[in-house]
């Protein structure tokens, strides 16, 4: 690992307080009495962003000027979080922000609350790129996030009386954004539609409208390694004027047609694709930002050049798509080395093949983007006739490698018949140099399932690199008393730019008296989340029961549902008598997740949620022994309040569906144990945190793909376990939902006769392993001391040793001298 220094600034708190006036008076246009919170809050930002400025600008110039090649990460999610603390710490600002705010006679969790977190993510994905760009500038390795700046993010979650949820716009741009910075001087053209004619022998496009691409460049600074990387997001505006004319004949929508057709495409992230237009606009989405990237990737390494000689591009920049959101690159990247630049189709797809590599995030055939071969034609009917030229070139070369026709029929890159089809996931597989999947798990189902027949071909194109979480934002900032008492055990703070440094905690998890330490941190927290629940949501969470936390996107893979019916069945036992209260460990039991606005299934799990919520946390009976608490509009912001207090984490999905999951990771370095199957990174966590420290249960990948090839009945677990049955007729019955029996008819239905995820058949596991949860959180030493394993064990889980994994097995590259 790269040798690096822990950042410090050498100026006082005094001088960091004169800062803030000076930022008060000149960019905001008040005096420290007139400021609020939240002018205080742009002045520290912008400040901050001045300390970062030379070498911002020192980074870009020696990315330019030296041979070290770059990393471009297309990705349509950046989840960055709130900014500022994490600027702070980069830029060893802390201190002198908290006590010149203080100064100045500011409340500094005033300052911070501020600021609007940016949801440009919709989970695990998208909080990826932010802790991959975040380890990129920490280990000096040049690089550009690119990707889409959303006027509105993924939606603000609310619920109603009934406990649906409710999708309200994120307009994260509604006040000042200090941190990004527009420039306009070099925005980039994208085209759409049109046709394709043939002019002097050669194919050109002429495009029927355009969009222009305005950069907003955002800081990514290192920690300690004196670098700051650019995350460049693209704004969509209209080239055409303003209708003057038909504006003033009150013709006010067909004035701003242009812009708003324009603007539309960076307006929100994943419009809904239901309808054909939904569906248009994705695609528009997505040619958009990688178009823009590709050519201001260009302009960056070759400046001033007219004709560069692009046969060394692969050596300034590799591009890594992150999922299939950005494919349509490939073809793009091919157009513009054929079109614009003269290059013969060989000499181009080296350079392309060279150029990007793919990361699958899933095992869902379903999410391997499929997009209609007319759309494509339509909106970019040059990238057809590249995309169809490639097909036909894989199908030539399929030929020679194998004589199975099946097999050749199955690789198609565009599907044959009446409604072709381009495959996303199969072009990228085909026309990148490494396709990776994210967890060890994941990577070789990726190879003997998903895309087992690339793999039989081009095993070499195959690796696995898995996941990681920044351990500044995630411990530093999330956790700083776990962050001190980590610190005080290892007598250095070296570990946060080597998280392995973590094991030398091994030998303390067998100090009584450390342990108790962690056991208070861990306390402190809970109070502190019951604290933020109560002042943020008027959520009463009580800190003298386990926090037991489901925190992820609500899907039926995931199983959500698996949580909410073995809770059920533990409160029909304590109502039936089958269970003594008195004998029940105190639980509160904590979800946070949104479901896809169209995702009717997963939107109704909130709403029994929230409704057995409603009920449980209401029967005197139960005596506070069991409560549900649903946080509304999970983000990252939440996660940094809660991870640090959860003492039980559930990563309950079925096996061999998730990629890998990052908030297992999350979970297990701050000092919580596991409930989990076999799935995902959860087989890497407890390989390395150790099988006596992880609560495992449920079936295997194998024994869940013999059920399937067997044939799933549900309604054999249903009838065979009372607990179950009792838990599922209890929601049919309309318990949770004022008596109605129809409200959750869909699901009971679902549950009984699909269920495809087999819920019901990993429910009996489930509800045993409970009885060794409650045995050993009944001995709080013995319980922390296996979470202090946790922390100790979770070092491979930093992004930082991810990043370095890929730079060594599929970019190729290393840190800037």
């Amino acid at each position: 690992m790269t040798e690096l220094t822990a950042p410090k600034s050498s100026i006082t708190s005094s001088e960091f307080a004169d800062e803030l006036r000076e930022q008060l008076k000149y960019t905001q246009g008040v005096t420290v009495e007139q400021a609020t919170a939240a002018d205080v809050y742009v002045a520290a930002a912008t400040a901050v962003r001045r300390h970062l400025m030379d070498s911002w600008m020192t980074t870009q110039q020696d990315m330019i000027n030296g041979n070290t090649k770059a990393v471009g990460y297309l990705s349509a999610e950046f989840l960055m979080g709130k900014q500022l603390r994490n600027a702070l710490l980069n830029a060893g600002l802390t201190e002198q922000f908290d006590e010149a705010v203080e100064s100045l006679g500011f409340d500094v969790q005033d300052v911070v609350d501020a600021e609007y977190e940016p949801g440009l993510g919709n989970g695990g994905l998208g909080r990826l790129a932010a802790c991959f760009i975040d380890s990129l500038a920490s280990l000096g390795v040049p690089a550009f996030g690119y990707g889409i700046q959303y006027k509105y993010g993924i939606f603000r979650q609310e619920f109603d009386e009934d406990g649906k949820q409710v999708e309200r716009p994120d307009y994260w741009l509604s006040n000042e954004d200090p941190w990004g910075h527009i420039d306009y001087g070099r925005s980039q053209r994208v085209n759409f539609g049109g046709e394709v004619v043939e002019e002097n022998g050669k194919r050109v496009w002429k495009p029927a409208w355009a969009v222009r691409a305005v950069p907003v460049d955002y800081m990514v600074p290192g920690y300690a390694s004196g670098r700051v990387n650019t995350l460049r997001l693209w704004q969509a505006k209209s080239y055409d004027e303003f209708d003057l004319l038909a504006f003033n004949k009150s013709e006010y929508m067909k004035a701003v047609e242009p812009q708003v057709k324009a603007e539309n495409i960076s307006k929100i992230l994943y419009p809904e694709d239901s309808t054909e237009v939904g569906k248009e606009l994705r695609l528009e989405q997505q040619y958009f930002f990688t178009c823009a990237s590709i050519h201001d990737a260009i302009r960056v390494f070759y400046p001033g050049q007219d004709k560069p000689d692009l046969t060394t591009f692969p050596d300034k920049i590799t591009f890594q798509l992150n999922d299939t959101h950005p494919v349509i690159g490939i073809p793009e990247l091919m157009r513009v080395l054929i079109d614009e630049y003269g290059y013969d189709w060989d000499t181009a797809w080296t350079i392309t093949n060279k150029t990007f590599n793919y990361t699958c995030h899933t095992l869902l055939p379903e999410a391997l983007e499929v997009w209609s071969a007319k759309l494509i034609g339509k909106l970019l009917p040059r990238h057809l006739e590249i995309i169809k030229k490639i097909n036909e070139q894989f199908m030539a070369e399929l030929t020679g490698l194998t004589d199975d026709a099946e097999k050749i029929e199955r690789m198609r890159i565009v599907t044959d018949g009446k409604e072709p089809a381009v495959r996303m996931a199969y072009l990228a597989t085909y026309a990148g140099s490494h396709v990776n999947g994210v967890a060890e798990l994941h990577s070789q189902l990726l190879k003997d399932v998903t895309l087992r027949d690339f793999s039989d071909l081009y095993d070499k194109k195959f690796t696995n690199v898995t996941n990681g979480v920044t351990p500044r934002r995630f411990i530093k900032l999330a956790n700083p008393r776990l962050s001190n008492l980590i610190t005080e055990g290892l007598g250095t703070d070296k570990w946060l730019e080597d998280l392995d440094m973590l094991e030398g905690l091994v030998p303390l998890a067998q100090d009584d008296e450390f342990v108790k330490k962690f056991a208070q941190v861990k306390m402190d927290n809970k109070i502190g989340f019951s604290n933020f629940a109560k002042r943020n949501f008027n959520i009463d969470v009580d800190p003298n029961t386990m926090y037991n936390t489901m925190i992820k996107r609500l899907h039926e893979y995931k199983r959500q549902s698996l949580k909410i019916l073995e809770l059920i069945a533990d409160y029909a036992d304590v109502k039936a008598g089958k269970l003594d209260i008195d004998k029940v460990t105190p639980r509160t039991v904590i979800f946070g997740a949104k479901a896809a606005p169209g995702y009717y299934l997963a939107k109704m799990t909130i709403q029994l949620i929230n409704n057995v919520a409603k009920v449980v946390n209401n029967d005197p009976d139960i005596k506070g022994k069991l409560n549900v608490v649903f946080v509304p509009n999970y983000n990252i912001r939440v996660a940094q309040h809660l991870i640090p207090a959860t003492e039980l984490d559930e990563q309950i999905s079925q096996a061999g569906k998730e990629a890998s999951g990052t908030s297992n990771m999350k979970f297990a370095l701050n000092g919580a144990l596991t409930v989990g199957t076999l799935d995902g990174a959860n087989v890497e966590i407890r390989a390395r945190v150790g099988a006596d420290n992880f609560f495992l249960f449920g079936m295997t990948v194998d024994e869940v793909e013999a059920m399937y090839a067997n044939g799933y009945d549900p309604r054999k677990y249903y009838e065979s376990d009372p607990r179950l049955k009792g838990a599922i007729d209890m929601v049919a019955s309309g318990v949770f939902s004022n008596g109605d029996e129809d409200t959750y008819e869909p699901l009971v239905h679902d549950w009984l006769n699909k269920d495809w995820f087999m819920t019901l058949a990993d429910f009996t596991a489930y509800h045993d392993v409970q009885s060794q949860i409650e045995t050993l959180y009944g001995d709080q030493l013995e319980w922390n001391r296996k979470a202090l394993l946790n922390v100790a064990n979770s070092g491979y889980f930093s992004s930082d040793r991810s990043i370095e994994d890929y730079l060594e097995r599929i970019w190729k590259t290393g840190p800037m001298a």
